[in-house]
């Protein structure tokens, strides 16, 4: 394999749609190793409610960044960034290829292009933001952000409430709208970038989020968010399959409820990541059977 750099495998997809087994069985192949870009996978204490790949579906492969950190610590894309750069860094004396994983596509983007130099904020700000968001919910503080930054309150994902927050936060602290700060051009970086998305038909993709769903609750989905639910304030609690088993805990709703908001917002979440990824232009959407014959091809093997 002649490479004048050496090159990042993305292996990106929406949820459920089988990354995981793709990869470990390309890293097999290439004897290289894998870096998780799942923002929650980063969180150690959290197993069930994070698909997170057990040491058998790891398959003997060295996996970075599952296990990571704490639910205590929040995880930025820019500290993902950083961190990476320096892990590839090493990695990449031994391996001329090294696979990228994952379905958060900002953590993707941010390895990939760099992200804006942000200001530091208050962080005492940030406490007090996240305890409004506890309490308020996320709509004052969008209606709040869309006054501030009109522009960034149109296009952010109100599904995550941590980039309402981090809006928030600098609109506030610096007097100027946040959308001022993201205007840099992608960095260059010293490796080439091979990105596939994994797609599968609509109907396939959401009968293997449905059984995923069964399976998370099967494997005690609730005992874990039981187990947690004095963080429920913390960003890796308030996300997809934590706040719905929540929300029936609290008595909002019962178990079949539950349940059917598992998967549909589970679905809605796996069609927002499927349009993010699109909408970067540079990713070749697959079917996870072509990808391994198209890698081989691309890498001259």
């Amino acid at each position: 394999m002649m490479a004048k750099q050496p090159i990042l495998l993305v292996i990106a997809g929406p949820t459920a749609v089988g990354k995981t087994a793709l990869c470990v069985e390309l890293a097999q192949k290439l004897q290289t190793e894998i870096i998780s870009a799942d923002s929650r996978q980063f969180y150690r204490e959290l197993s069930i409610g994070t698909a997170k790949p057990s040491k058998e579906e790891q398959g003997g492969i060295k996996h970075h960044f599952i296990d990571s950190h704490s639910i205590q610590e929040y995880f930025s894309p820019g500290d993902f960034e950083r961190e990476t750069l320096v892990l590839l860094e090493e990695l990449f004396q031994k391996h001329p290829v090294v696979i990228l994983t994952g379905g958060s596509g900002l953590y993707i983007k941010a390895l990939l292009e760099g992200l804006d130099e942000m200001p530091e904020v208050d962080l005492a700000l940030r406490e007090q933001l996240n305890q409004r968001l506890t309490r308020e919910g996320i709509e004052p503080l969008r209606k709040q952000l869309q006054e501030l930054d009109s522009d960034y309150a149109g296009q952010v994902d109100v599904q995550n409430p941590q980039r309402i927050v981090r809006a928030l936060e600098v609109c506030l602290s610096t007097g100027k709208a946040y959308s001022e700060y993201r205007k840099k051009q992608s960095v260059d970086r010293p490796f080439q970038a091979i990105k596939i998305c994994l797609d599968r038909p609509r109907e396939e993709l959401y009968a293997r989020i449905d059984q995923r769903m069964d399976q998370m609750l099967a494997q005690g989905l609730v005992n874990e968010a039981i187990q947690f639910q004095d963080y429920q304030h913390l960003y890796a609690l308030k996300t997809l399959g934590y706040k719905e088993v929540y929300g029936h805990l609290r008595g909002e709703y019962d178990e079949q409820e539950m349940v059917r908001l598992l998967k549909r917002n589970s679905r809605h979440y796996a069609k927002k990541q499927l349009t993010w990824f699109r909408h970067q232009g540079e990713f070749e959407f697959l079917h996870p059977e072509e990808v391994k014959e198209e890698v081989l091809r691309r890498l001259g093997m």
